[in-house]
């Protein structure tokens, strides 16, 4: 796994860690089945302590991005999603009310919002829909 983190970002180091591994998941670059880096090897590789690299591991097991097999390492798990519909949308929204409150706060009105999460969203690797 090829990704970096940035120890200047005001973003903690494990949630960089946490977000990459979805990336790469949504990109396709990491497919379901595939084993990520033992703790000990991702934390030397990113040079940071093993501690980070288990919270991030712990926050994408509850997510339900990974799964741990014991004695074997941390694989990505099927596409599926463990949560219910009502806990996808509250988290949905709470994701959609921190773009809008980080928007305003960087000057955009709601057009340039609606604009760039429609650009992204175009050039996204995303299936249109998702079944729960």
């Amino acid at each position: 796994m090829l990704f970096r983190v940035d120890p200047s970002s005001s973003e903690p180091i494990f949630e960089q860690i946490v977000f990459r591994v979805k990336h790469a998941v949504a990109g396709g670059s990491l497919k379901s089945g595939d084993r990520l880096p033992s703790v000990r090897e991702l934390a030397k590789d990113l040079a940071i302590n093993p501690n980070t690299v288990a919270r991030a591991y712990e926050s994408l097991e509850s997510d339900g991005v990974i799964v741990r097999r014991h004695g074997s390492g941390c694989f990505v798990s099927e596409r599926g999603n463990a949560l219910s519909n009502s806990e996808r949308k509250r988290r949905l929204d709470d994701l959609v009310q921190r773009l809008v409150t980080e928007g305003f706060h960087l000057g955009f009105g709601a057009r340039e919002l609606r604009d760039a999460l429609s650009e992204r969203l175009s050039s996204a690797p995303l299936p249109t829909k998702r079944e729960p």
